[in-house]
C-alpha cells in the first residue's frame, strides 16, 4: 500500500509527468545567459512618435457569429437558470442596468412561465437563429435583436437587447416565449 502525503506545493522532479533531458538543461541554460543581452537591446523610439497606439473601436459592431454566439450565450444561461432553479449568474453575467432591475429571485419569477412549460432550450444549439428584422441601435450603446429558433413541434422566439458595458456586449433585456407551429391550411 503506497502512502501519498497531501502537501500544497506544486509538483516537482519527482512527480511522474516531469521529464529532465540534459538537452533542456542545456537549453534552460543558454536562455538564462541571453536574457541580459536580449533585455538590454532596446529599441529606440524617435522622439516626437506617439508610443500609444489608438484604441480598437470603442463600440464594435457585432458580426454575424458574434451575435449569433451572444444569443446563443443567452439562451444557455437562461436554460441552466431555469434547470437549476438559480439565476444568479445569468444576472451577474448582464449589463449593471439590468442586475439593478433584476435580483436572481425576481429573474425566477419573470422566467416561471417559461420553466413551467419544460421546454428544453438547449435545443436552440442545433439551429441557426432566423431574424424577424436586422438588429438595430437603439441608443449609442444599446442594440435590439428580434427573431426565433425554429424547432419542431415548438419553436423560440426571442427579444434581446444588449448594451455595451466594460469593454463587451452585455445582457440588457430579454423576452423569450414558446412559439407554437402552425400547420398550413389544407386546400
Amino acid at each position: 500500500m503506497m502512502i501519498i502525503e497531501k502537501t500544497k506545493k506544486m509538483p516537482g522532479p519527482s512527480a511522474p509527468a516531469f521529464f529532465r533531458s540534459p538537452s533542456l538543461i542545456t537549453a534552460a541554460a543558454f536562455a538564462a545567459l541571453l536574457a541580459p543581452v536580449q533585455a538590454s537591446a532596446q529599441v529606440a523610439v524617435p522622439q516626437g512618435v506617439p508610443t500609444v497606439q489608438p484604441p480598437p473601436s470603442i463600440r464594435p459592431t457585432p458580426s454575424q457569429i458574434e451575435l449569433s454566439k451572444l444569443i446563443w450565450s443567452t439562451i444557455a444561461a437562461v436554460d441552466h437558470a431555469n434547470r437549476s432553479g438559480n439565476y444568479s449568474v445569468l444576472r451577474d453575467i448582464s449589463a449593471q442596468g439590468f442586475q439593478i432591475q433584476n435580483n436572481a429571485a425576481r429573474l425566477g419569477e419573470i422566467f416561471s412561465g417559461l420553466r413551467k412549460s419544460q421546454i428544453d432550450l438547449s435545443n436552440a444549439f442545433l439551429v441557426p437563429p432566423t431574424y424577424y428584422e436586422a438588429p438595430r441601435m437603439l441608443s449609442e450603446n444599446v442594440f435590439q435583436v428580434k427573431g426565433i429558433f425554429q424547432l419542431r413541434p415548438v419553436s423560440v422566439g426571442f427579444e434581446m437587447y444588449f448594451q455595451w458595458e466594460q469593454g463587451m456586449w452585455k445582457l440588457y433585456g430579454i423576452d423569450i416565449q414558446p412559439v407554437e407551429m402552425r400547420s398550413a391550411p389544407v386546400d
